[in-house]
């Protein structure tokens, strides 16, 4: 439900987005079907384009107005201020330096938008908080690097963004990986 929310501030605005750990695509059907989108799509497996084409062919994102780059979060192989909105969902859990893949502001626009999903450790002193700490080197090699534990809404707050609006959520369906903290930062 909150990623409807989110994404609706990119629907059927004629912008240039990079989503950051593209993945298979699944983001794509929220906010890549409005006129004039373009869509720049990062993720570091290579295996991941022909699923992530796919998914921007079946959001009515046109060929020509998607282009997918095999890179990492930390080195974005973007200019300065080149696209209107940043998108991340799930992906600073896994990325070796959060704080550098938070620099994406870079490439933002003036008045640029970071749109994001991520999970979130839990609070200090809660049972889910320690089995998060106990479950994190385990969640880290069975899911390429994702860290169960990380601070990141503190994180992206602390991002040097001009204002952040942040909230947080509990998936039922995600024991373990909860809390999940969402908004939108601007540049």
């Amino acid at each position: 439900m909150y990623k409807s929310q989110i994404f609706g501030n990119l629907k059927g605005k004629g912008l240039r987005i990079l989503e950051i750990g593209i993945g298979t695509g699944p983001n794509l059907s929220y906010y890549a079907s409005g006129s004039g989108v373009e869509v720049v799509g990062i993720d570091p497996n290579p295996k991941m384009e022909k699923y992530a084409r796919s998914s921007a062919a079946s959001a009515g994102l046109p060929t020509s107005n998607f282009e997918f780059i095999q890179a990492v979060g930390e080195a974005i192989p973007l200019s300065d201020a080149s696209v209107d909105a940043v998108v991340g969902t799930l992906v600073l859990c896994s990325v070796k330096d959060v704080d550098m893949t938070l620099k994406v502001r870079r490439v933002l626009r003036p008045g640029g938008l970071y749109v994001f999903v991520e999970h979130v450790a839990a609070k200090d002193g809660t049972f889910l908080k320690f089995m998060q700490r106990v479950l994190d080197p385990l969640q880290q090699t069975l899911a390429d690097g994702c860290h169960l534990s990380r601070e990141t809404g503190n994180d992206i707050s602390r991002a040097g963004f001009s204002s952040v609006e942040l909230n947080t959520a509990f998936l039922s369906s995600a024991t373990f990986i909860n809390p999940h903290a969402y908004g939108i930062a601007y540049k």
